[in-house]
This record gives structure tokens, C-alpha cells and sequence, in this order.
């Protein structure tokens, strides 16, 4: 059991640290970039609910961090599910802002998308919860560990 808990506290300690650090990367560079997105490679920053998102970004990032030692405590499992749900959420939000923008046409063109257009609207660049959504689903595995150890 212990090898899980120390697995779950390096795996839960690294992604802690790259969710605050896209959070104050986020809120670092979108402070300067003012409303306009800013994109680096497949990175995309920018958006609607940008101020909201670096913020729940970097408590999520701080509470995955809190919740490192004793990892395999019910506390500390908690806490880094309600991390990991704060990033599903953000996820989510992206998600659905990607969907609902790949609907409508131009202004020149038809009221939908075509079907081309429709399925290039979600290619990259990614937000940065999307790419921190699979990374922390990994905590149920550990819950499902936790279960099983009882």
C-alpha cells in the first residue's frame, strides 16, 4: 500500500506543480496580452471567463500540493478529488465553448458550419485544462485503490 501512496504523492506533487504553473503562466501572460488570445505552438490562452479559469487553475494547482502527504488518507484523497474536479469543470467550460463555436457559420457563409469547417474548429491549439483533463483522471485509480484496500 505504501508504493501507491508514494507513487500517488510524486504523481499528484509534479501535476500540482504544472497546474500552478499554467495558472500563473496564464495569469502572467494574459495580464500583459490584455482580452486578445495568445497562442504558443498547441498552447491557446485567452477567452471569455480567462480571470475565473487562472484562478481556479492555481487553487487547484495548490491543493493538489496540500494533499501530498499521507496521500492514501481519506483527507488527502479528498482534497485532490476536489482539485481534480475543479479542472474537469474549467475542462468542461472549454469543452463546451469548443462545441458551441463550431456550430455557426461565417458571416459570409451559411447559417451552419459546413461539415469541414465543423470538424477544423477542433483541431489545436488546446486550452491548458485540456490538456491537464487526462492527466487528472488518474485520481480514480486511486480511489478505486482506496475502495479495494478496505
Amino acid at each position: 500500500m505504501s508504493e501507491k501512496s508514494t507513487f500517488g504523492s510524486v504523481y499528484f506533487t509534479i501535476l500540482g506543480l504544472i497546474v500552478l504553473a499554467f495558472g500563473i503562466i496564464e495569469l502572467v501572460v494574459m495580464g500583459m496580452a490584455g482580452m486578445e488570445d495568445v497562442r504558443w505552438g498547441p498552447l491557446e490562452m485567452g477567452g471569455m471567463f480567462l480571470w475565473w479559469r487562472e484562478i481556479i487553475l492555481i487553487c487547484a494547482g495548490l491543493i493538489y500540493l496540500t494533499s501530498v502527504t499521507n496521500f492514501l488518507d481519506v483527507r488527502q484523497l479528498g482534497k485532490s478529488v476536489v482539485a481534480s474536479i475543479m479542472i474537469w469543470i474549467v475542462a468542461g467550460m472549454a469543452i463546451w465553448a469548443r462545441i458551441a463555436g463550431s456550430i455557426p457559420g461565417g458571416e459570409e457563409g451559411p447559417w451552419l458550419n459546413p461539415p469541414m469547417d465543423f470538424i477544423a474548429t477542433y483541431g489545436p491549439p488546446y486550452m491548458p485544462e485540456i490538456y491537464l483533463l487526462p492527466l487528472s483522471l488518474v485520481i480514480i485509480y486511486f480511489i478505486r485503490q482506496r475502495r479495494t484496500a478496505r
